[in-house]
């Protein structure tokens, strides 16, 4: 066994000692449509990369992605791949070249299968990775043509936290007019979780731009679920809110 199969196995077994089928039937009831769980919260996973990080000073940033693609290569539950991400959280912002966007959108379309493993990669890693290459943000627009579903969710939590985003002594705004452009693209999506993904993006953009999302939902909420109505004016005040769905339900009704 060579080093890199002793890591993994280091990795893997330490999971397996801190997970409990109590700890996996708490989670499981966040995904209705099932997923493969050992049995680990994020807490324990933190600990674990904490510990193994420590104990391993000599792994490089090169050497911790090839044990991640590793680790992604051989999950078989969620709590693995969460793993593996979290294994190049400390690295991904000062190190590696740009084409790891190119294997964050690879990891996407092959290892993501639910929604808390679209949500990880997004806000944690690729966020890192993004706020030291602002010039990469809107290259991940592409995403929302995926053929998988977790890929077209992540186009929209990619760009949740860079609607405006204070980096360095500089102020990163996201044009509104691309997030109305993915929304567009995926408003109609037949997965749940896009949609779902759609009313966040919507929501967070209502932050700053909150007439334009509204003039956004009254111009299409026949498109929209209400749920995804619901979810992108939740940050509005309470008359607000009760303007707005007075208009779709207005509009249903017509």
């Amino acid at each position: 066994m060579n080093d890199h199969e002793i890591y993994l196995k280091r990795l893997k077994d330490a999971l397996k000692n801190v997970s409990t089928t109590d700890k996996a039937e708490a989670s499981r009831r966040y995904f209705p449509n099932g997923v493969n769980l050992i049995g680990a919260t994020a807490p324990d996973i933190k600990l674990i990369i904490a510990d193994f990080q420590s104990e391993h000073t000599e792994l490089t940033a090169i050497e911790t992605l090839s044990l991640t693609e590793s680790l992604l290569r051989t999950a078989v539950f969620t709590e693995e791949v969460l793993l593996a991400f979290g294994l190049i959280n400390k690295f991904v912002k000062n190190n590696y070249d740009e084409d790891l966007l190119l294997r964050f959108e690879f990891w996407l379309e092959n290892y993501a299968t639910n929604w808390a493993l679209v949500d990880d990669l997004c806000i944690k890693t690729i966020y890192q990775f993004l706020l030291s290459r602002p010039h990469l943000i809107e290259k991940t627009q592409h995403w929302a043509h995926s053929k998988v579903p977790w890929c077209r969710r992540a186009s929209n939590v990619v760009w949740v936290k860079f609607i405006k985003r204070k980096m360095g002594k500089s102020t990163y705004n996201l044009d509104k007019e691309l997030v109305f452009k993915n929304c567009d693209l995926l408003i109609g999506d037949g997965d749940e979780f896009v949609q779902k993904s759609v009313g966040w993006l919507l929501k967070v953009t209502s932050l700053q731009h909150e007439g334009a999302v509204i003039e956004y939902i009254q111009n299409n909420f026949k498109k929209m679920t209400r749920p995804t109505i619901r979810y992108a004016i939740e940050k509005m005040d309470t008359d607000t809110r009760k303007r707005v769905l007075a208009i779709a339900k207005e509009g249903y009704a017509k």
